[in-house]
């Protein structure tokens, strides 16, 4: 396999634990001057390594088509064929999906071992198509002919959203939090003015 695309794919499957080490660093930073100093690099280092991602990936894709039989050219490539080469990469995955008439569908935390495939995450997924679509604009493409932004791209991850949400048991939708209910206002008291001052007492 083309070392540039075992890049990608430890990459991909890192994912997840690069977001989890950044969500914690910024978590735990305090809003002192040290810490701002902390949140800058931070910054700066998520920053970079995102762009290094979106090279590697640029670089792989690139690869990929040049490896297409036929050969394709960048100007020629079609939604359909970045399709292709989403459904290529999920023999590299490490996330498993149950299939329905697996025992464990639809069980977040599996007790045993099943036979079922190992797919690339939604979440990688979308993610890469992400850095691919900003990367194809900034190497000279023009946002309506952007292939990773075709529609039938989205629908696709769309569908891999859905199935892996289902087959796994985890919801991706994100929670919608609950308003309080409106509390009741209490009943205004009846207002007796006081009389002025000095005024006399009625016998």
């Amino acid at each position: 396999m083309d070392s540039n695309i075992q890049d990608f794919i430890d990459t991909c499957n890192s994912d997840n634990t690069c977001n989890l080490i950044a969500n914690s660093t910024t978590t735990n930073l305090t809003t002192s001057a040290t810490s701002s100093s902390s949140a800058a690099s931070t910054s700066i280092a998520s920053s970079s390594r995102y762009e290094n991602q979106k090279r590697r990936d640029w670089n792989t894709f690139g690869q990929y088509l040049k490896n297409h039989r036929p050969p394709l050219s960048l100007s020629r490539c079609s939604g359909a064929h970045v399709l292709e080469f989403l459904r290529y990469l999920d023999q590299f995955g490490k996330t498993k999906v149950h299939t329905p008439i697996c025992p464990f569908y639809g069980h977040p935390n599996p007790p045993a071992p099943c036979p079922c495939p190992l797919r690339q995450a939604w979440g990688s997924l979308d993610a890469l198509i992400g850095r691919l679509r900003a990367a194809f604009e900034e190497n000279g493409g023009k946002p309506e002919a952007n292939p990773f932004g075709a529609r039938a791209v989205r629908l696709y991850l769309r569908e891999v959203r859905d199935l892996q949400s289902k087959a796994r048991g985890i919801s991706y939708e994100k929670k919608k939090r609950k308003r309080p209910p409106p509390q009741q206002q209490p009943m205004p008291l009846p207002h007796h003015p006081l009389p002025p001052p000095g005024a006399s007492a009625t016998h």
